[in-house]
């Protein structure tokens, strides 16, 4: 089953049982959520539910209570349906702070039906993205750390400086591949094919956030060979590959045959 599918599956199940009372049934909501993007459940992989953190002294001491804490991930505090999350940034920083060792990067305030997430290795006072629960099948990427292997996450609110930032790494790509003697017919339709594969994300002709999750497994030459390379072959292969890493991925009626090859061998 497709992530987006689970996903609709989890939206569908809260909408239908859960009440959204923040300590009934906080725990089920978020090992359903885990679960819905792939994993086993919030303690198979090492999450701690009511994490117990020590309150400041300028608050009274004592302790209190995170709703979960999955080192070095993310910290996820709930709160009562209809809550204005708002209001309880200032607590979850507060437990965010007072976490050692393994400290998580991101922190998620939810309230069953949207989400607020923080980067706080780069934003310590805004959200990077809102998510509702509605949408979260369609636009999973701000919550994708939760997936296995904590891939990063892919922020709407960053869509504007993404967008600035992947025109001008095409730009260094076209002009890489012509200092190393590529021609330039050759150089602009591999650039323009990669530049189609990103557009088809946007579009649904590929699996959100696919192309991106492929670039970030290149970690060597060979990688991106096998990589880019066979979802280029895969995207010019009709009927679509029945299997393997490219299985699903449509077919791109328009030419791309494999000018890949011919650069990188």
């Amino acid at each position: 089953m497709s992530r987006e599918a689970q996903l609709s599956q989890f939206a569908a199940w809260v909408q239908h049982n859960v009440t959204g009372d923040e300590k009934g049934q906080a725990q089920i909501f978020l090992d359903r959520l885990f679960q819905a993007f792939g994993q086993p459940g919030v303690l198979d992989v090492g999450g701690q539910i009511e994490f117990r953190l020590r309150k400041a002294a300028e608050d009274g001491g004592g302790t209190a209570f995170a709703d979960l804490v999955w080192k070095p991930v993310v910290l996820v505090e709930m709160k009562r349906r209809g809550t204005d999350l708002q209001k309880h940034f200032r607590q979850a920083f507060d437990y965010w702070v007072r976490i050692t060792g393994g400290r998580p990067r991101y922190v998620v305030l939810c309230n069953f039906d949207e989400f607020w997430v923080y980067d706080f290795d780069s934003d310590l006072d805004a959200p990077k993205d809102k998510l509702a629960l509605t949408d979260l099948p369609q636009r999973w990427g701000p919550l994708a750390f939760l997936a296995p292997g904590s891939p990063g996450p892919k922020f709407l609110y960053d869509r504007e400086a993404v967008t600035r930032t992947a025109a001008d790494k095409l730009a260094l790509l076209f002009s890489r591949l012509l200092k190393r003697g590529v021609e330039r017919p050759l150089a602009q339709r591999f650039t323009l094919q990669i530049l189609i594969a990103l557009f088809a994300e946007d579009i649904d002709m590929l699996p959100r956030y696919f192309v991106s999750e492929v670039i970030e497994e290149c970690t060597t030459p060979a990688d991106t060979y096998d990589l880019i390379g066979g979802l280029l072959d895969a995207m010019n292969l009709n009927p679509p590959a029945p299997g393997g890493r490219f299985k699903g991925v449509r077919y791109f009626n328009g030419g791309l045959d494999r000018a890949f090859s011919l650069i990188f061998s």
